[in-house]
């Protein structure tokens, strides 16, 4: 929130849709790096829980890409935050005396689109096989900018995919730790912006894959509530592209607000909360009433910062007596309660993104497909043992990254492999394992000469 006020030099690049039109492409060419492996790029237009912080959110792409380097092996030096720079609707950045952007509103969507495929197809001619991460774009720009160019060059968006691919990892833990069918499952998210739609595609390609049902199929044990309420065909608004694949057609004219009446109508097994608004929504009522379909509820209040969570770990064990399959988007320390020790799960997307970027890179692919991000969820979801399982954990210890990563970025490569995706001569054909020790010795790694 305060990054201009605190600001000592610059660590990226920072592009104008006001000033730089036209020049983009020549001012790539003032990067001193000799090349550059992966991008991570944002407009500021929506900063976690945080909303607008225009170009105050270069601090994100730059403490991704350290995320890339310490979890998966990206070089340093070839690694590039940007941020377009194309307006704030804040008004109390654009009132601030340190603020370094432009202080006029947002562009309109006309000549925001024109800007950012100028800068892509400068990104393209200036690195053709970097890797582009979209991160905090606003839900009326990041699906269509994702749909736009995640055929045209490697790229994917982690808020949707990152975010659906570790969540995925978590439902397949839950499910497998509670023996839950797939095609039994009776999901309802709280919020349905990108994080919901890309967790709920994620885990209804996965139970299409599993349970060779039709992705339609999959998509009807999917209920999903934004600030209206439940999102169906007929509520009487015009609902956004995203949302329209979830909205319900069987509800029979039936309209609802609120977590307990979705519970009751839909005999939920699973909730999962990405609304980044409704902090305390999972309380004590939804949980004792979904006690009454399900012996052990999946409960993942997945809102970030913690303040804005859906619920707190000690309330969903409390709640639940201890029965409660749990993870969240933020940390919560164990809960001990009747002398257990209960261990939450956290739905970091670091468990993800290194991995797959890096795997992307080393095997030089095309694109970064769905099927890649879930094969990324199901090898983190391997990488937790059956002894990790009896002790409640649905995700590994985030100490072992390095080697977590190496695995997602093995499938990756495997899977990119599979769908005619590589472009070099990485060695694709060998083992899992052979895969695994050839992304490792590709890592880097800091030492003192």
């Amino acid at each position: 929130v305060k990054f201009a006020n605190i600001f000592r030099n610059s660590e990226g690049m920072y592009l104008s849709a006001f000033k730089d039109r036209g020049m983009v492409r020549r001012i790539l060419d003032n990067w001193p790096a000799d090349g550059v492996d992966i991008i991570v790029v944002t407009d500021g237009s929506r900063i976690l829980g945080l909303g607008d912080l225009g170009i105050n959110g270069m601090g994100i792409p730059v403490g991704k890409l350290s995320l890339y380097v310490v979890a998966s092996g990206f070089h340093p030096r070839r690694t590039l935050p940007i941020t377009l720079d194309t307006g704030t609707n804040n008004a109390a950045l654009r009132e601030n005396p340190f603020y370094l952007g432009e202080r006029q509103p947002r562009m309109g969507d006309e000549g925001y689109y024109e800007f950012v495929e100028e800068f892509v197809q400068a990104v393209k001619d200036k690195w053709p096989n970097a890797i582009l991460q979209w991160e905090d774009f606003s839900n009326d720009h990041c699906f269509t900018l994702l749909e736009k160019y995640r055929k045209e060059l490697c790229t994917f968006n982690d808020d949707i995919q990152g975010t659906g691919a570790v969540v995925l990892a978590g439902f397949i833990n839950a499910a497998r730790m509670i023996k839950l069918p797939l095609k039994e499952a009776r999901i309802v998210f709280l919020g349905a912006g990108s994080a919901s739609v890309g967790v709920a595609n994620y885990i209804c390609g996965y139970i299409a894959e599993e349970t060779g049902v039709s992705l339609e199929e999959a998509r009807s044990q999917v209920w999903m509530a934004d600030s209206r309420g439940m999102v169906t065909a007929d509520r009487g608004d015009k609902l956004d592209a995203h949302k329209v694949p979830y909205a319900r057609t069987d509800n029979n004219g039936t309209q609802m607000k609120g977590m307990l009446p979705m519970i009751k109508y839909t005999k939920a097994n699973v909730i999962i909360g990405l609304s980044g608004t409704c902090a305390g929504h999972f309380d004590q009522e939804v949980m004792e009433e979904m006690l009454k379909y399900t012996d052990r509820p999946i409960i993942f209040p997945l809102s970030n910062p913690t303040s804005k969570a859906e619920c707190t770990a000690e309330q969903a064990y409390t709640w639940t007596q201890g029965k409660a399959v749990f993870a969240s988007g933020s940390p919560f320390d164990p809960v001990t309660l009747d002398g257990t020790t209960y261990f939450p799960g956290q739905g970091n997307n670091m468990y993800i993104f290194p991995g797959v970027g890096f795997g992307a890179s080393l095997c030089a692919a095309r694109e970064i497909t769905d099927k890649m991000l879930i094969a990324a969820a199901r090898m983190l979801a391997g990488y937790v043992t059956d002894d990790e399982l009896a002790k409640g954990m649905i995700y590994p210890s985030l100490e072992n990254i390095r080697e977590i990563s190496a695995h997602v970025a093995a499938g990756v490569i495997h899977q990119a492999a599979k769908e005619g995706l590589c472009t070099n001569d990485f060695p694709v054909n060998d083992s899992h394992d052979q895969v695994v020790k050839v992304v490792q010795d590709h890592m880097y790694i800091p030492e003192y000469l």
